[in-house]
């Protein structure tokens, strides 16, 4: 099962933990994620469902290309990393 794991600027919003979940997709994988923890869902995703702005998501050491429909595949051993951009000045 993929693990997800949530950086720690995410997690000073919203206590998340890493945890394994089910999933053939990123897109499945995180709504695992968010059926355990439904207020996650907004910091990540946008009302139309794509990654938000200043979210990014890795797996297999690169940038997921479907930020929209997050389709990329995840296998069984594989980690996804969530990442939220810091930006400001």
């Amino acid at each position: 099962m993929p693990k997800v794991t949530f950086t720690c600027a995410l997690q000073r919003f919203l206590p998340v933990a890493s945890s394994q979940v089910e999933g053939a997709t990123i897109a499945d994988a995180l709504a695992e994620v968010f059926a355990e923890n439904p207020l996650l869902r907004g910091y990540v995703l946008d009302d139309q469902g794509a990654l938000r702005r200043h979210v990014v998501v890795y797996v297999k050491g690169g940038a997921a290309v479907g930020r929209v429909k997050l389709a990329d595949p995840v296998a069984a051993s594989d980690e996804v990393f969530v990442f939220q951009a810091l930006s400001g000045g």
